[in-house]
């Protein structure tokens, strides 16, 4: 469980973060999800005297991101039963601009936009693309506190 604590504490902070109603539109450019992976790293370098390796780095990202992305849906899942009329009259409003849809496609618009159906595309859509942008916040805090291995063997000081 200690291995993977900097992960589950960085996908944490990405969930939290993303789910909170005016902070999470700071994460437009996955901003929140890429500095919990960058977390991710910080918090794992301290962790060990040795350099980080790449590979460990972009694994926890990975997880933290998946993590942020589960906790980051949930929320939104249910935020979206809370206040379920306004999205169901939005997407009436939208099929009736939509002059020649057939009906059979409205049906299935309107299916998609209620129920566990709209809670699996959430995380079918969040969950990897989060988990793919944790990964690229680890790597690129690897770059920024990965600890330096000096020519004897030794850890340098950090850069």
């Amino acid at each position: 469980m200690a291995r993977f604590q900097p992960a589950l504490l960085g996908g944490l902070f990405i969930g939290v973060l993303s789910a909170l109603p005016i902070i999470e539109f700071a994460n437009c450019c996955c901003l929140w999800v890429i500095t919990g992976g960058m977390l991710t790293v910080y918090l794992e370098q301290q962790a060990t005297p040795k350099p980080i390796e790449m590979s460990s780095a972009a694994l926890s990202g990975l997880i933290a991101g998946a993590v942020g992305g589960l906790i980051s849906s949930l929320a939104s899942t249910l935020r979206l039963r809370l206040t379920g009329g306004v999205q169901q009259d939005a997407i009436e409003q939208a099929l009736a601009n939509i002059p020649n849809m057939p009906p059979e496609t409205m049906e299935m618009i309107r299916g998609f936009g209620t129920g566990p159906s709209l809670a699996l595309v959430i995380v079918a859509i969040t969950v990897p693309l989060y988990a793919v942008f944790g990964m690229l916040g680890a790597l690129l805090g690897t770059a920024f506190f990965r600890k330096k291995a000096t020519p004897d063997g030794m850890v340098g000081p950090t850069a």
